[in-house]
């Protein structure tokens, strides 16, 4: 019998996965461990402040209100959501119990009290989820005469479609691995969906117990068969005019199990899919070559520990109990599910020919105001703001493009994290290098889910001629920055685009960020810095406009956040403003607890997780914190502090986590241009007035909508929405009334969790 492998850990490696996962780092200077003197009413577990993100995307895909085919799209995207979590943050937490690991959180709570929690948590989240595909959205889909077709009610046309479909296309890829006294369990791959086949042999008695607890484990003998997944899950059935059926892959193969196992007696059938420890143990250190490290760590997240283990609620209860024993997995991470396995095919699940009523109207990028044709022309005369998706990302891909065929361009320097997967930035910066530029790039290999594809996009830039380095060792490379250096009339000038989000052309169609574009010396002089601090052994001392992390952002956050304590306490105004993803670190949510008792007024827009309690008297009774929900995907981080009248901003592409702070590489950047300050400050001002689309954070780490009795209804996106067009010279009179969407929400990608 060949066994699951275990995921090995060392407990000399405890205190890594502590600082990677749950507790303070040390690498800046002078931090205190303030965990002895903080109780847990002070702080909301990370992982249940997550969860109850989720928890609102879901609220989406239960919104009436919402066009039914975004609905399904938000439920998708529920799911593949909790997916990531279990594989990474579920599974780290697995490992510190594995190691022995006792110790709490911030929170008060240890690994085996937060997979508790956890368990609980997402068993009802998961009875949600199917409570709105069954109760709510297959009943809505019907009345649009859009149908998930069961096996039983097909016609005879759709049943003949079937079995030409399966003869022609299916049967072919499928393996039947039977499972007996004389071969093995095999080994399931992460994420995919399997038929579990219990057959009968002729010769087999029939008096065999389904109750004996010490079943052994080589019996009843059964079958496992992998949906393909080389093939689309969903087959649109022949219809009527106006009709979308379809019938998912998983039932067509189970119509024809009778071929599968021709003279022999099947007992039951029924799908499964398990979930893997998928975080990359990489001792970079070690690694001589780290590209071909994170290659055969690639190979071994298909096969890491199992962590979770989902069946249909109508398993074989026998069968059931033995994938239990032969995978194994503990009780509480058994999830039997009331419907399809794995809702994020819905993602292409499409309603018929001219019923645009049941999506959101796509929304067209409008272009920037503040450029002309001439891109460095533009930046010469002034600062340039672009703000995704509301404006377009075209001039970022078109800047690389030009920069590459420009003769007066002498080299160009990028940061990538993620890029897509045809990307022209790609392109272009491969050209650039062809034509004898200087052309330097940092590719991430280290960016989760996205390892593979930068793999792939190193090797190119490589073959073109670029100079492609990989990070910093120990360090993610998180910044998004383009230094672009040409030879202009009056000499030579360094061209910066600054950004808050990844170099993604299909991302930035449903993120909402920010880039600048610049030529200031001061942040040309940094950018140069910077760059060599990438590729070389330069370590400046100190910056003039940008702070990077880690080393720098840290400690300036800290400072000014103490500065408007200090203003509060001497009489004067202070107030903070920040708009982050997420709000973890503990040092930060301290230092903003001590500003609130000083008077501070703080606003806060954090998206997902947020581990500071507001609004609690005597401790943060002027701390209010918003989370914005929409159909874009709100990823800019931008800060605001009052600073005695200076009023300071910045944009950053760093959250508020310990691995933004002291384990990644990041860039914040001030914005002085004053049209652009006052762009920022715009969209700020729209977001806190937000009634639609906003949910406010209450002390016990809930949410509510806001109440908005005696307020101007307000829809932040669709505000900002109609601001971009407005600006661009377009009559806003010709906007639909209806919400905008980006085209392909299945393109959506969380940060990593």
């Amino acid at each position: 019998m060949k066994k699951q492998p275990k995921q090995k850990i060392n407990k000399d490696k405890i205190d890594k996965i502590d600082k990677k996962n749950i507790g303070p780092d040390s690498l800046a200077e002078n931090r205190v461990d303030k965990q002895s003197q903080m109780g847990s009413v002070e702080y909301i577990n990370r992982e249940l402040s997550w969860l109850e993100f989720n928890e609102r995307v879901l609220e989406e895909a239960r919104d009436k209100s919402n066009p039914l085919m975004e609905r399904l799209k938000f439920l998708a995207i529920t799911s593949s959501n909790l997916d990531e979590f279990f594989m990474i943050r579920v599974a780290s937490l697995k490992d510190l119990v594995n190691a022995g690991y006792r110790e709490a959180d911030p929170a008060g709570m240890t690994p085996v009290q937060q997979l508790t929690a956890i368990s609980r948590r997402t068993h009802k989240m998961v009875q949600k989820q199917y409570s709105t595909y069954n109760r709510a959205l297959i009943p809505a889909l019907e009345r649009e005469d859009i149908r998930i077709v069961k096996p039983d009610n097909l016609t005879t046309e759709q049943a003949e479609f079937v079995r030409n479909y399966y003869n022609s296309t299916v049967y072919p890829i499928l393996t039947p691995l039977a499972v007996d006294a004389g071969r093995p369990f095999p080994l399931i791959g992460n994420r995919s969906i399997n038929l579990c086949v219990r057959v009968e042999k002729p010769e087999q008695l029939a008096s065999e117990s389904e109750d004996d607890d010490n079943l052994d484990p080589v019996h009843p003998d059964f079958a496992i068969i992998q949906i393909p997944s080389v093939i689309p899950r969903l087959l649109q059935l022949p219809d009527l005019p106006g009709s979308r059926s379809y019938i998912l892959l998983e039932d067509i193969v189970r119509i024809h199990l009778s071929e599968l196992f021709s003279g022999i007696e099947i007992i039951s059938a029924g799908c499964f899919r398990i979930m893997r420890n998928a975080d990359l143990d990489l001792e970079e250190e070690e690694a001589a070559d780290l590209l071909k490290a994170i290659e055969k760590q690639l190979k071994m997240r298909q096969w890491g520990q199992v962590i979770r283990l989902e069946a249909e609620d109508d398993f074989d209860p026998v069968m059931l109990k033995l994938l239990k024993k032969l995978l194994p997995i503990d009780e509480e991470d058994v999830y039997e599910i009331n419907g399809p396995l794995d809702l994020t095919m819905l993602f292409k699940l499409k309603a018929p020919e001219n019923r645009e009523d049941l999506y959101y109207l796509p929304y067209e990028s409008q272009p920037s105001p503040m450029l002309s044709d001439d891109l460095f022309q533009s930046i010469r005369q002034h600062d340039v703001l672009l703000h995704h998706p509301y404006e377009q990302f075209e001039p970022v891909v078109e800047l690389i493009r030009e920069a590459a065929a420009d003769p007066d361009v002498l080299a160009i320097k990028q940061t990538l994290y993620r890029v897509s997967g045809q990307s022209p930035i790609i392109a272009s910066l491969a050209a650039a290098a062809e034509m004898g530029k200087q052309v330097m790039v940092l590719v991430e290999l280290k960016a989760r889910f996205d390892e593979e594809n930068n793999i792939n996009w190193a090797r190119k830039l490589e073959k073109a001629g670029c100079h492609v380095i990989y990070g910093l060792v120990g360090l993610k490379t998180h910044s998004k920055i383009t230094l672009i250096v040409r030879r202009d009339e009056d000499g030579i000038r360094r061209y910066v685009h600054l950004g808050t989000g990844n170099y993604n052309d299909i991302t930035a169609g449903i993120y909402t960020d920010f880039g600048l574009l610049t030529c200031a010396e001061n942040i040309g002089q940094d950018a140069s810095a910077f760059f060599n601090m990438l590729s070389g052994y330069s370590e400046p001392h100190s910056w003039r406009r940008l702070v990077p992390a880690p080393y720098w952002l840290r400690p300036d956050t800290l400072r000014r956040i103490r500065q408007e304590t200090m203003h509060a306490r001497a009489g004067k105004k202070a107030q903070i403003i920040a708009k982050v993803n997420s709000l973890v670190d503990e040092e930060l949510i301290h230092a903003l607890y001590e500003a609130s008792q000083a008077g501070v007024k703080i606003d806060l827009i954090v998206r997902g997780i947020c581990c500071l309690r507001p609004g609690i008297a005597g401790m943060s009774e002027n701390i209010r914190v918003r989370s914005i929900i929409g159909r874009f995907l709100e990823h800019s981080r931008i800060f605001y502090y009052y600073n005695d009248g200076q009023e300071d901003l910045f944009l950053a592409s760093a959250d508020w986590m310990p691995r933004n702070l002291d384990r990644r590489v990041e860039i914040m950047f001030p914005i002085e241009d004053e049209a652009v300050r006052t762009r920022i400050m715009q969209v700020l001002d729209i977001q806190l007035n937000d009634t639609n689309r906003s949910r406010l954070m209450q002390p016990d780490g809930s949410y509510i909508r806001v109440d908005r009795r005696g307020k101007v209804p307000l829809d932040c996106q669709i505000a900002l929405c109609e601001e971009a067009v407005i600006a661009a010279g377009e009559d806003v009179s010709k906007l639909p009334e209806r919400r905008f969407v980006p085209v392909e929400a299945e393109n959506y990608e969380p940060d990593e969790i």
